[in-house]
């Protein structure tokens, strides 16, 4: 049986599973090329039935997640959430309608009209799907947060943990806290969408005219350039109070709104992320020692849009009552689609268990398929070549101080780019990230870029290297001080960075890391997403050849052809 799993809004985007294996799974945004899309994902069916072979009638069962009344409400007037996106995303000019539109979105949300607005999302997704074609199936919904907790107890390899969700907000609730055994998944408590630690943290990048929903790592790193301020005289801890397994905020999502703001006017704006960001660390990390302490497990599984808080989650790691942490690769609202896929395979075959070993479920390209690509396009002043062996080739330009566009395999799966379409250069040098931020990707000078690095090399490099290696860029570490001036391009300013740690020596990544390694003596490079600031990572190589041509790099690989700028 054929399990479709849809998500229809904020990274819309689906997933097929057969029996325990994930076929394939794309988010909107890689085919419409408009960063985090919002609309039904059409496009992803599509294009994913067509490259697996699949024909509509080959699914049997198709599920999707949240139907609060915000949600259905867009589903059933789609102009609503298309202006939304393009308020929030800052493509409309200002105004104070757009303004008041935010503020209502906000109210809205919190409002729960189960069962009416569940069949009434129903109604509308079953019309979509016969819009496409679709005939006999089953159309199965589920709670938000349940999507979310079951994507990363399914796919954590653990047996038994604790599974935490932290968001903004879904079908009225802001996190969970559950227990997870044998396939069993209990749900111990919840934290309300009025006491949200999501909708604090945007309101805050918000204030600072950043993106809410988008750039929340901004503020995180700008919080690293901060004099720090002690905990005792930070006012944003006062927002929230934790007792035992209860989160209770100090005020209304409005009310909160306004009183950063009053206190945003007497920091300067580092000083302001740092308090925002502390605040999530010191609350959440209360939170997680309380859950531990009431369940007695430590093993923990971390999702929800909230967790990709790398430096919360390195805290998190380094508690000494934690055994080994988890956070599922895709853990935004773009990952609800997985969750509830899996979901369905579980009420309908119980199965709760797939191997996760890495996310690489979109598409690939051939070396052919390139090859044509290359003959059909205007290649003004670019040369090309068929290279065999192209990981020594790349290594000795990397090792050069060379960046090279990289764009090899299935796509990844989620907001990381793990070495399939990513963006690579040599780990030690400032100037390369000053270049790559300014002018290769046309973003904020501050933002840190990552490594991969081999486990042979994070063993050396990493004070903190505990529990399961992170291979999907999904942790913090901190950097051994005199290891440091060997990674200065890809560390934070407080030592720390978000490694993946390859831990399979036998992809052509990896095998690229051991040449680079031969070379310069460290299996590290820098790896950051293939794509420019504002746009999703690229997903053919029509749209890597497009990059290309934009930016100042002087190499692009497709797969084993070399492109170089004359």
């Amino acid at each position: 049986m054929l399990v479709l799993g849809i998500w229809d809004g904020h990274d819309s985007g689906i997933v097929l599973l057969k029996d325990s294996e994930v076929l394939f799974s794309i988010n909107e945004e890689r085919l419409s090329r408009r960063k985090l899309e919002i609309s039904f994902p059409a496009r992803s069916i599509e294009y994913s039935l067509r490259y697996l072979g699949l024909k509509k009638e080959d699914v049997g069962v198709i599920a999707f997640s949240t139907t609060e009344f915000a949600k259905t409400l867009w589903r059933v007037f789609p102009f609503l959430k298309e202006s939304y996106y393009l308020i929030r995303r800052k493509k409309k000019d200002y105004s104070s309608l757009n303004s008041i539109k935010k503020k209502l979105k906000y109210k809205i949300t919190e409002l729960q009209l189960d069962p009416l607005s569940r069949f009434i999302s129903k109604t509308i997704l079953k019309k979509e799907l016969k819009k496409l074609g679709f005939r006999d199936f089953k159309l199965l919904a589920y709670d938000h947060h349940l999507c979310h907790a079951v994507s990363a107890a399914f796919t954590s390899g653990f047996d038994k943990s604790l599974v935490i969700t932290i968001d903004g907000i879904g079908d009225s609730l802001s996190g969970t806290i559950n227990k997870f055994e044998n396939g069993k998944l209990e749900r111990i408590k919840t934290i309300s969408g009025s006491d949200s630690f999501g909708i604090f943290f945007e309101h805050v990048t918000n204030l600072m005219n950043m993106r809410e929903l988008e750039d929340e790592g901004k503020v995180m790193a700008l919080a690293n350039y901060a004099l720090q301020i002690e905990d005792e005289k930070n006012p944003l801890l006062d927002f929230f109070k934790v007792e035992g397994l209860n989160v209770k905020a100090k005020y209304g999502s409005l009310r909160t709104y306004k009183e950063l703001k009053k206190i945003l006017w007497k920091y300067p704006s580092e000083q302001f992320a740092y308090m925002a960001q502390r605040t999530l660390e010191v609350k959440i990390t209360e939170l997680v020692k309380n859950a531990i302490k009431e369940t007695a497990i430590r093993n923990i599984c971390l999702t929800g849009g909230t967790c990709s808080n790398i430096k919360v989650n390195m805290l998190l790691k380094n508690l000494p009552q934690v055994d080994d942490i988890y956070v599922f690769p895709h853990m935004g609202d773009g990952g609800l689609a997985m969750g509830s896929a899996m979901l369905a395979n579980f009420e309908l075959n119980g199965i709760y268990k797939y191997d996760f070993n890495n996310v690489f479920l979109g598409p690939r390209y051939s070396n052919d398929y390139i090859k044509t690509v290359l003959k059909k396009g205007e290649l003004n002043n670019v040369k090309y070549e068929y290279i065999n062996d192209i990981e020594k080739e790349i290594a000795k330009i990397l090792s050069e101080g060379n960046i090279v566009l990289w764009f090899q395999g299935r796509m990844e799966y989620g907001p990381r780019a793990l070495g399939n379409r990513s963006i690579l250069a040599p780990p030690h040098s400032e100037e390369i990230k000053t270049e790559l931020n300014l002018i290769q990707k046309k973003r904020v000078w501050y933002q840190p870029f990552c490594p991969t690095m081999l486990l042979d090399d994070a063993k050396v490099l990493l004070e903190d290297l505990k529990g399961t290696p992170n291979e999907f860029m999904t942790m913090g570490y901190m950097v051994e001080r005199e290891k440091q001036k060997l990674v200065k391009g890809v560390i934070n300013i407080d030592g720390s960075c978000r490694p993946q740690i390859i831990t399979d020596y036998g992809s052509r990544y990896a095998r690229l890391l051991l040449e680079y390694k031969k070379l310069s003596g460290i299996g590290v490079i820098l790896n950051t997403s293939f794509n420019l600031h504002g746009e999703p990572l690229v997903c053919s190589p029509e749209d890597a050849l497009n990059t290309f041509s934009r930016t100042p790099a002087k190499y692009l690989v497709l797969e084993n052809y070399l492109l170089r700028k004359k």
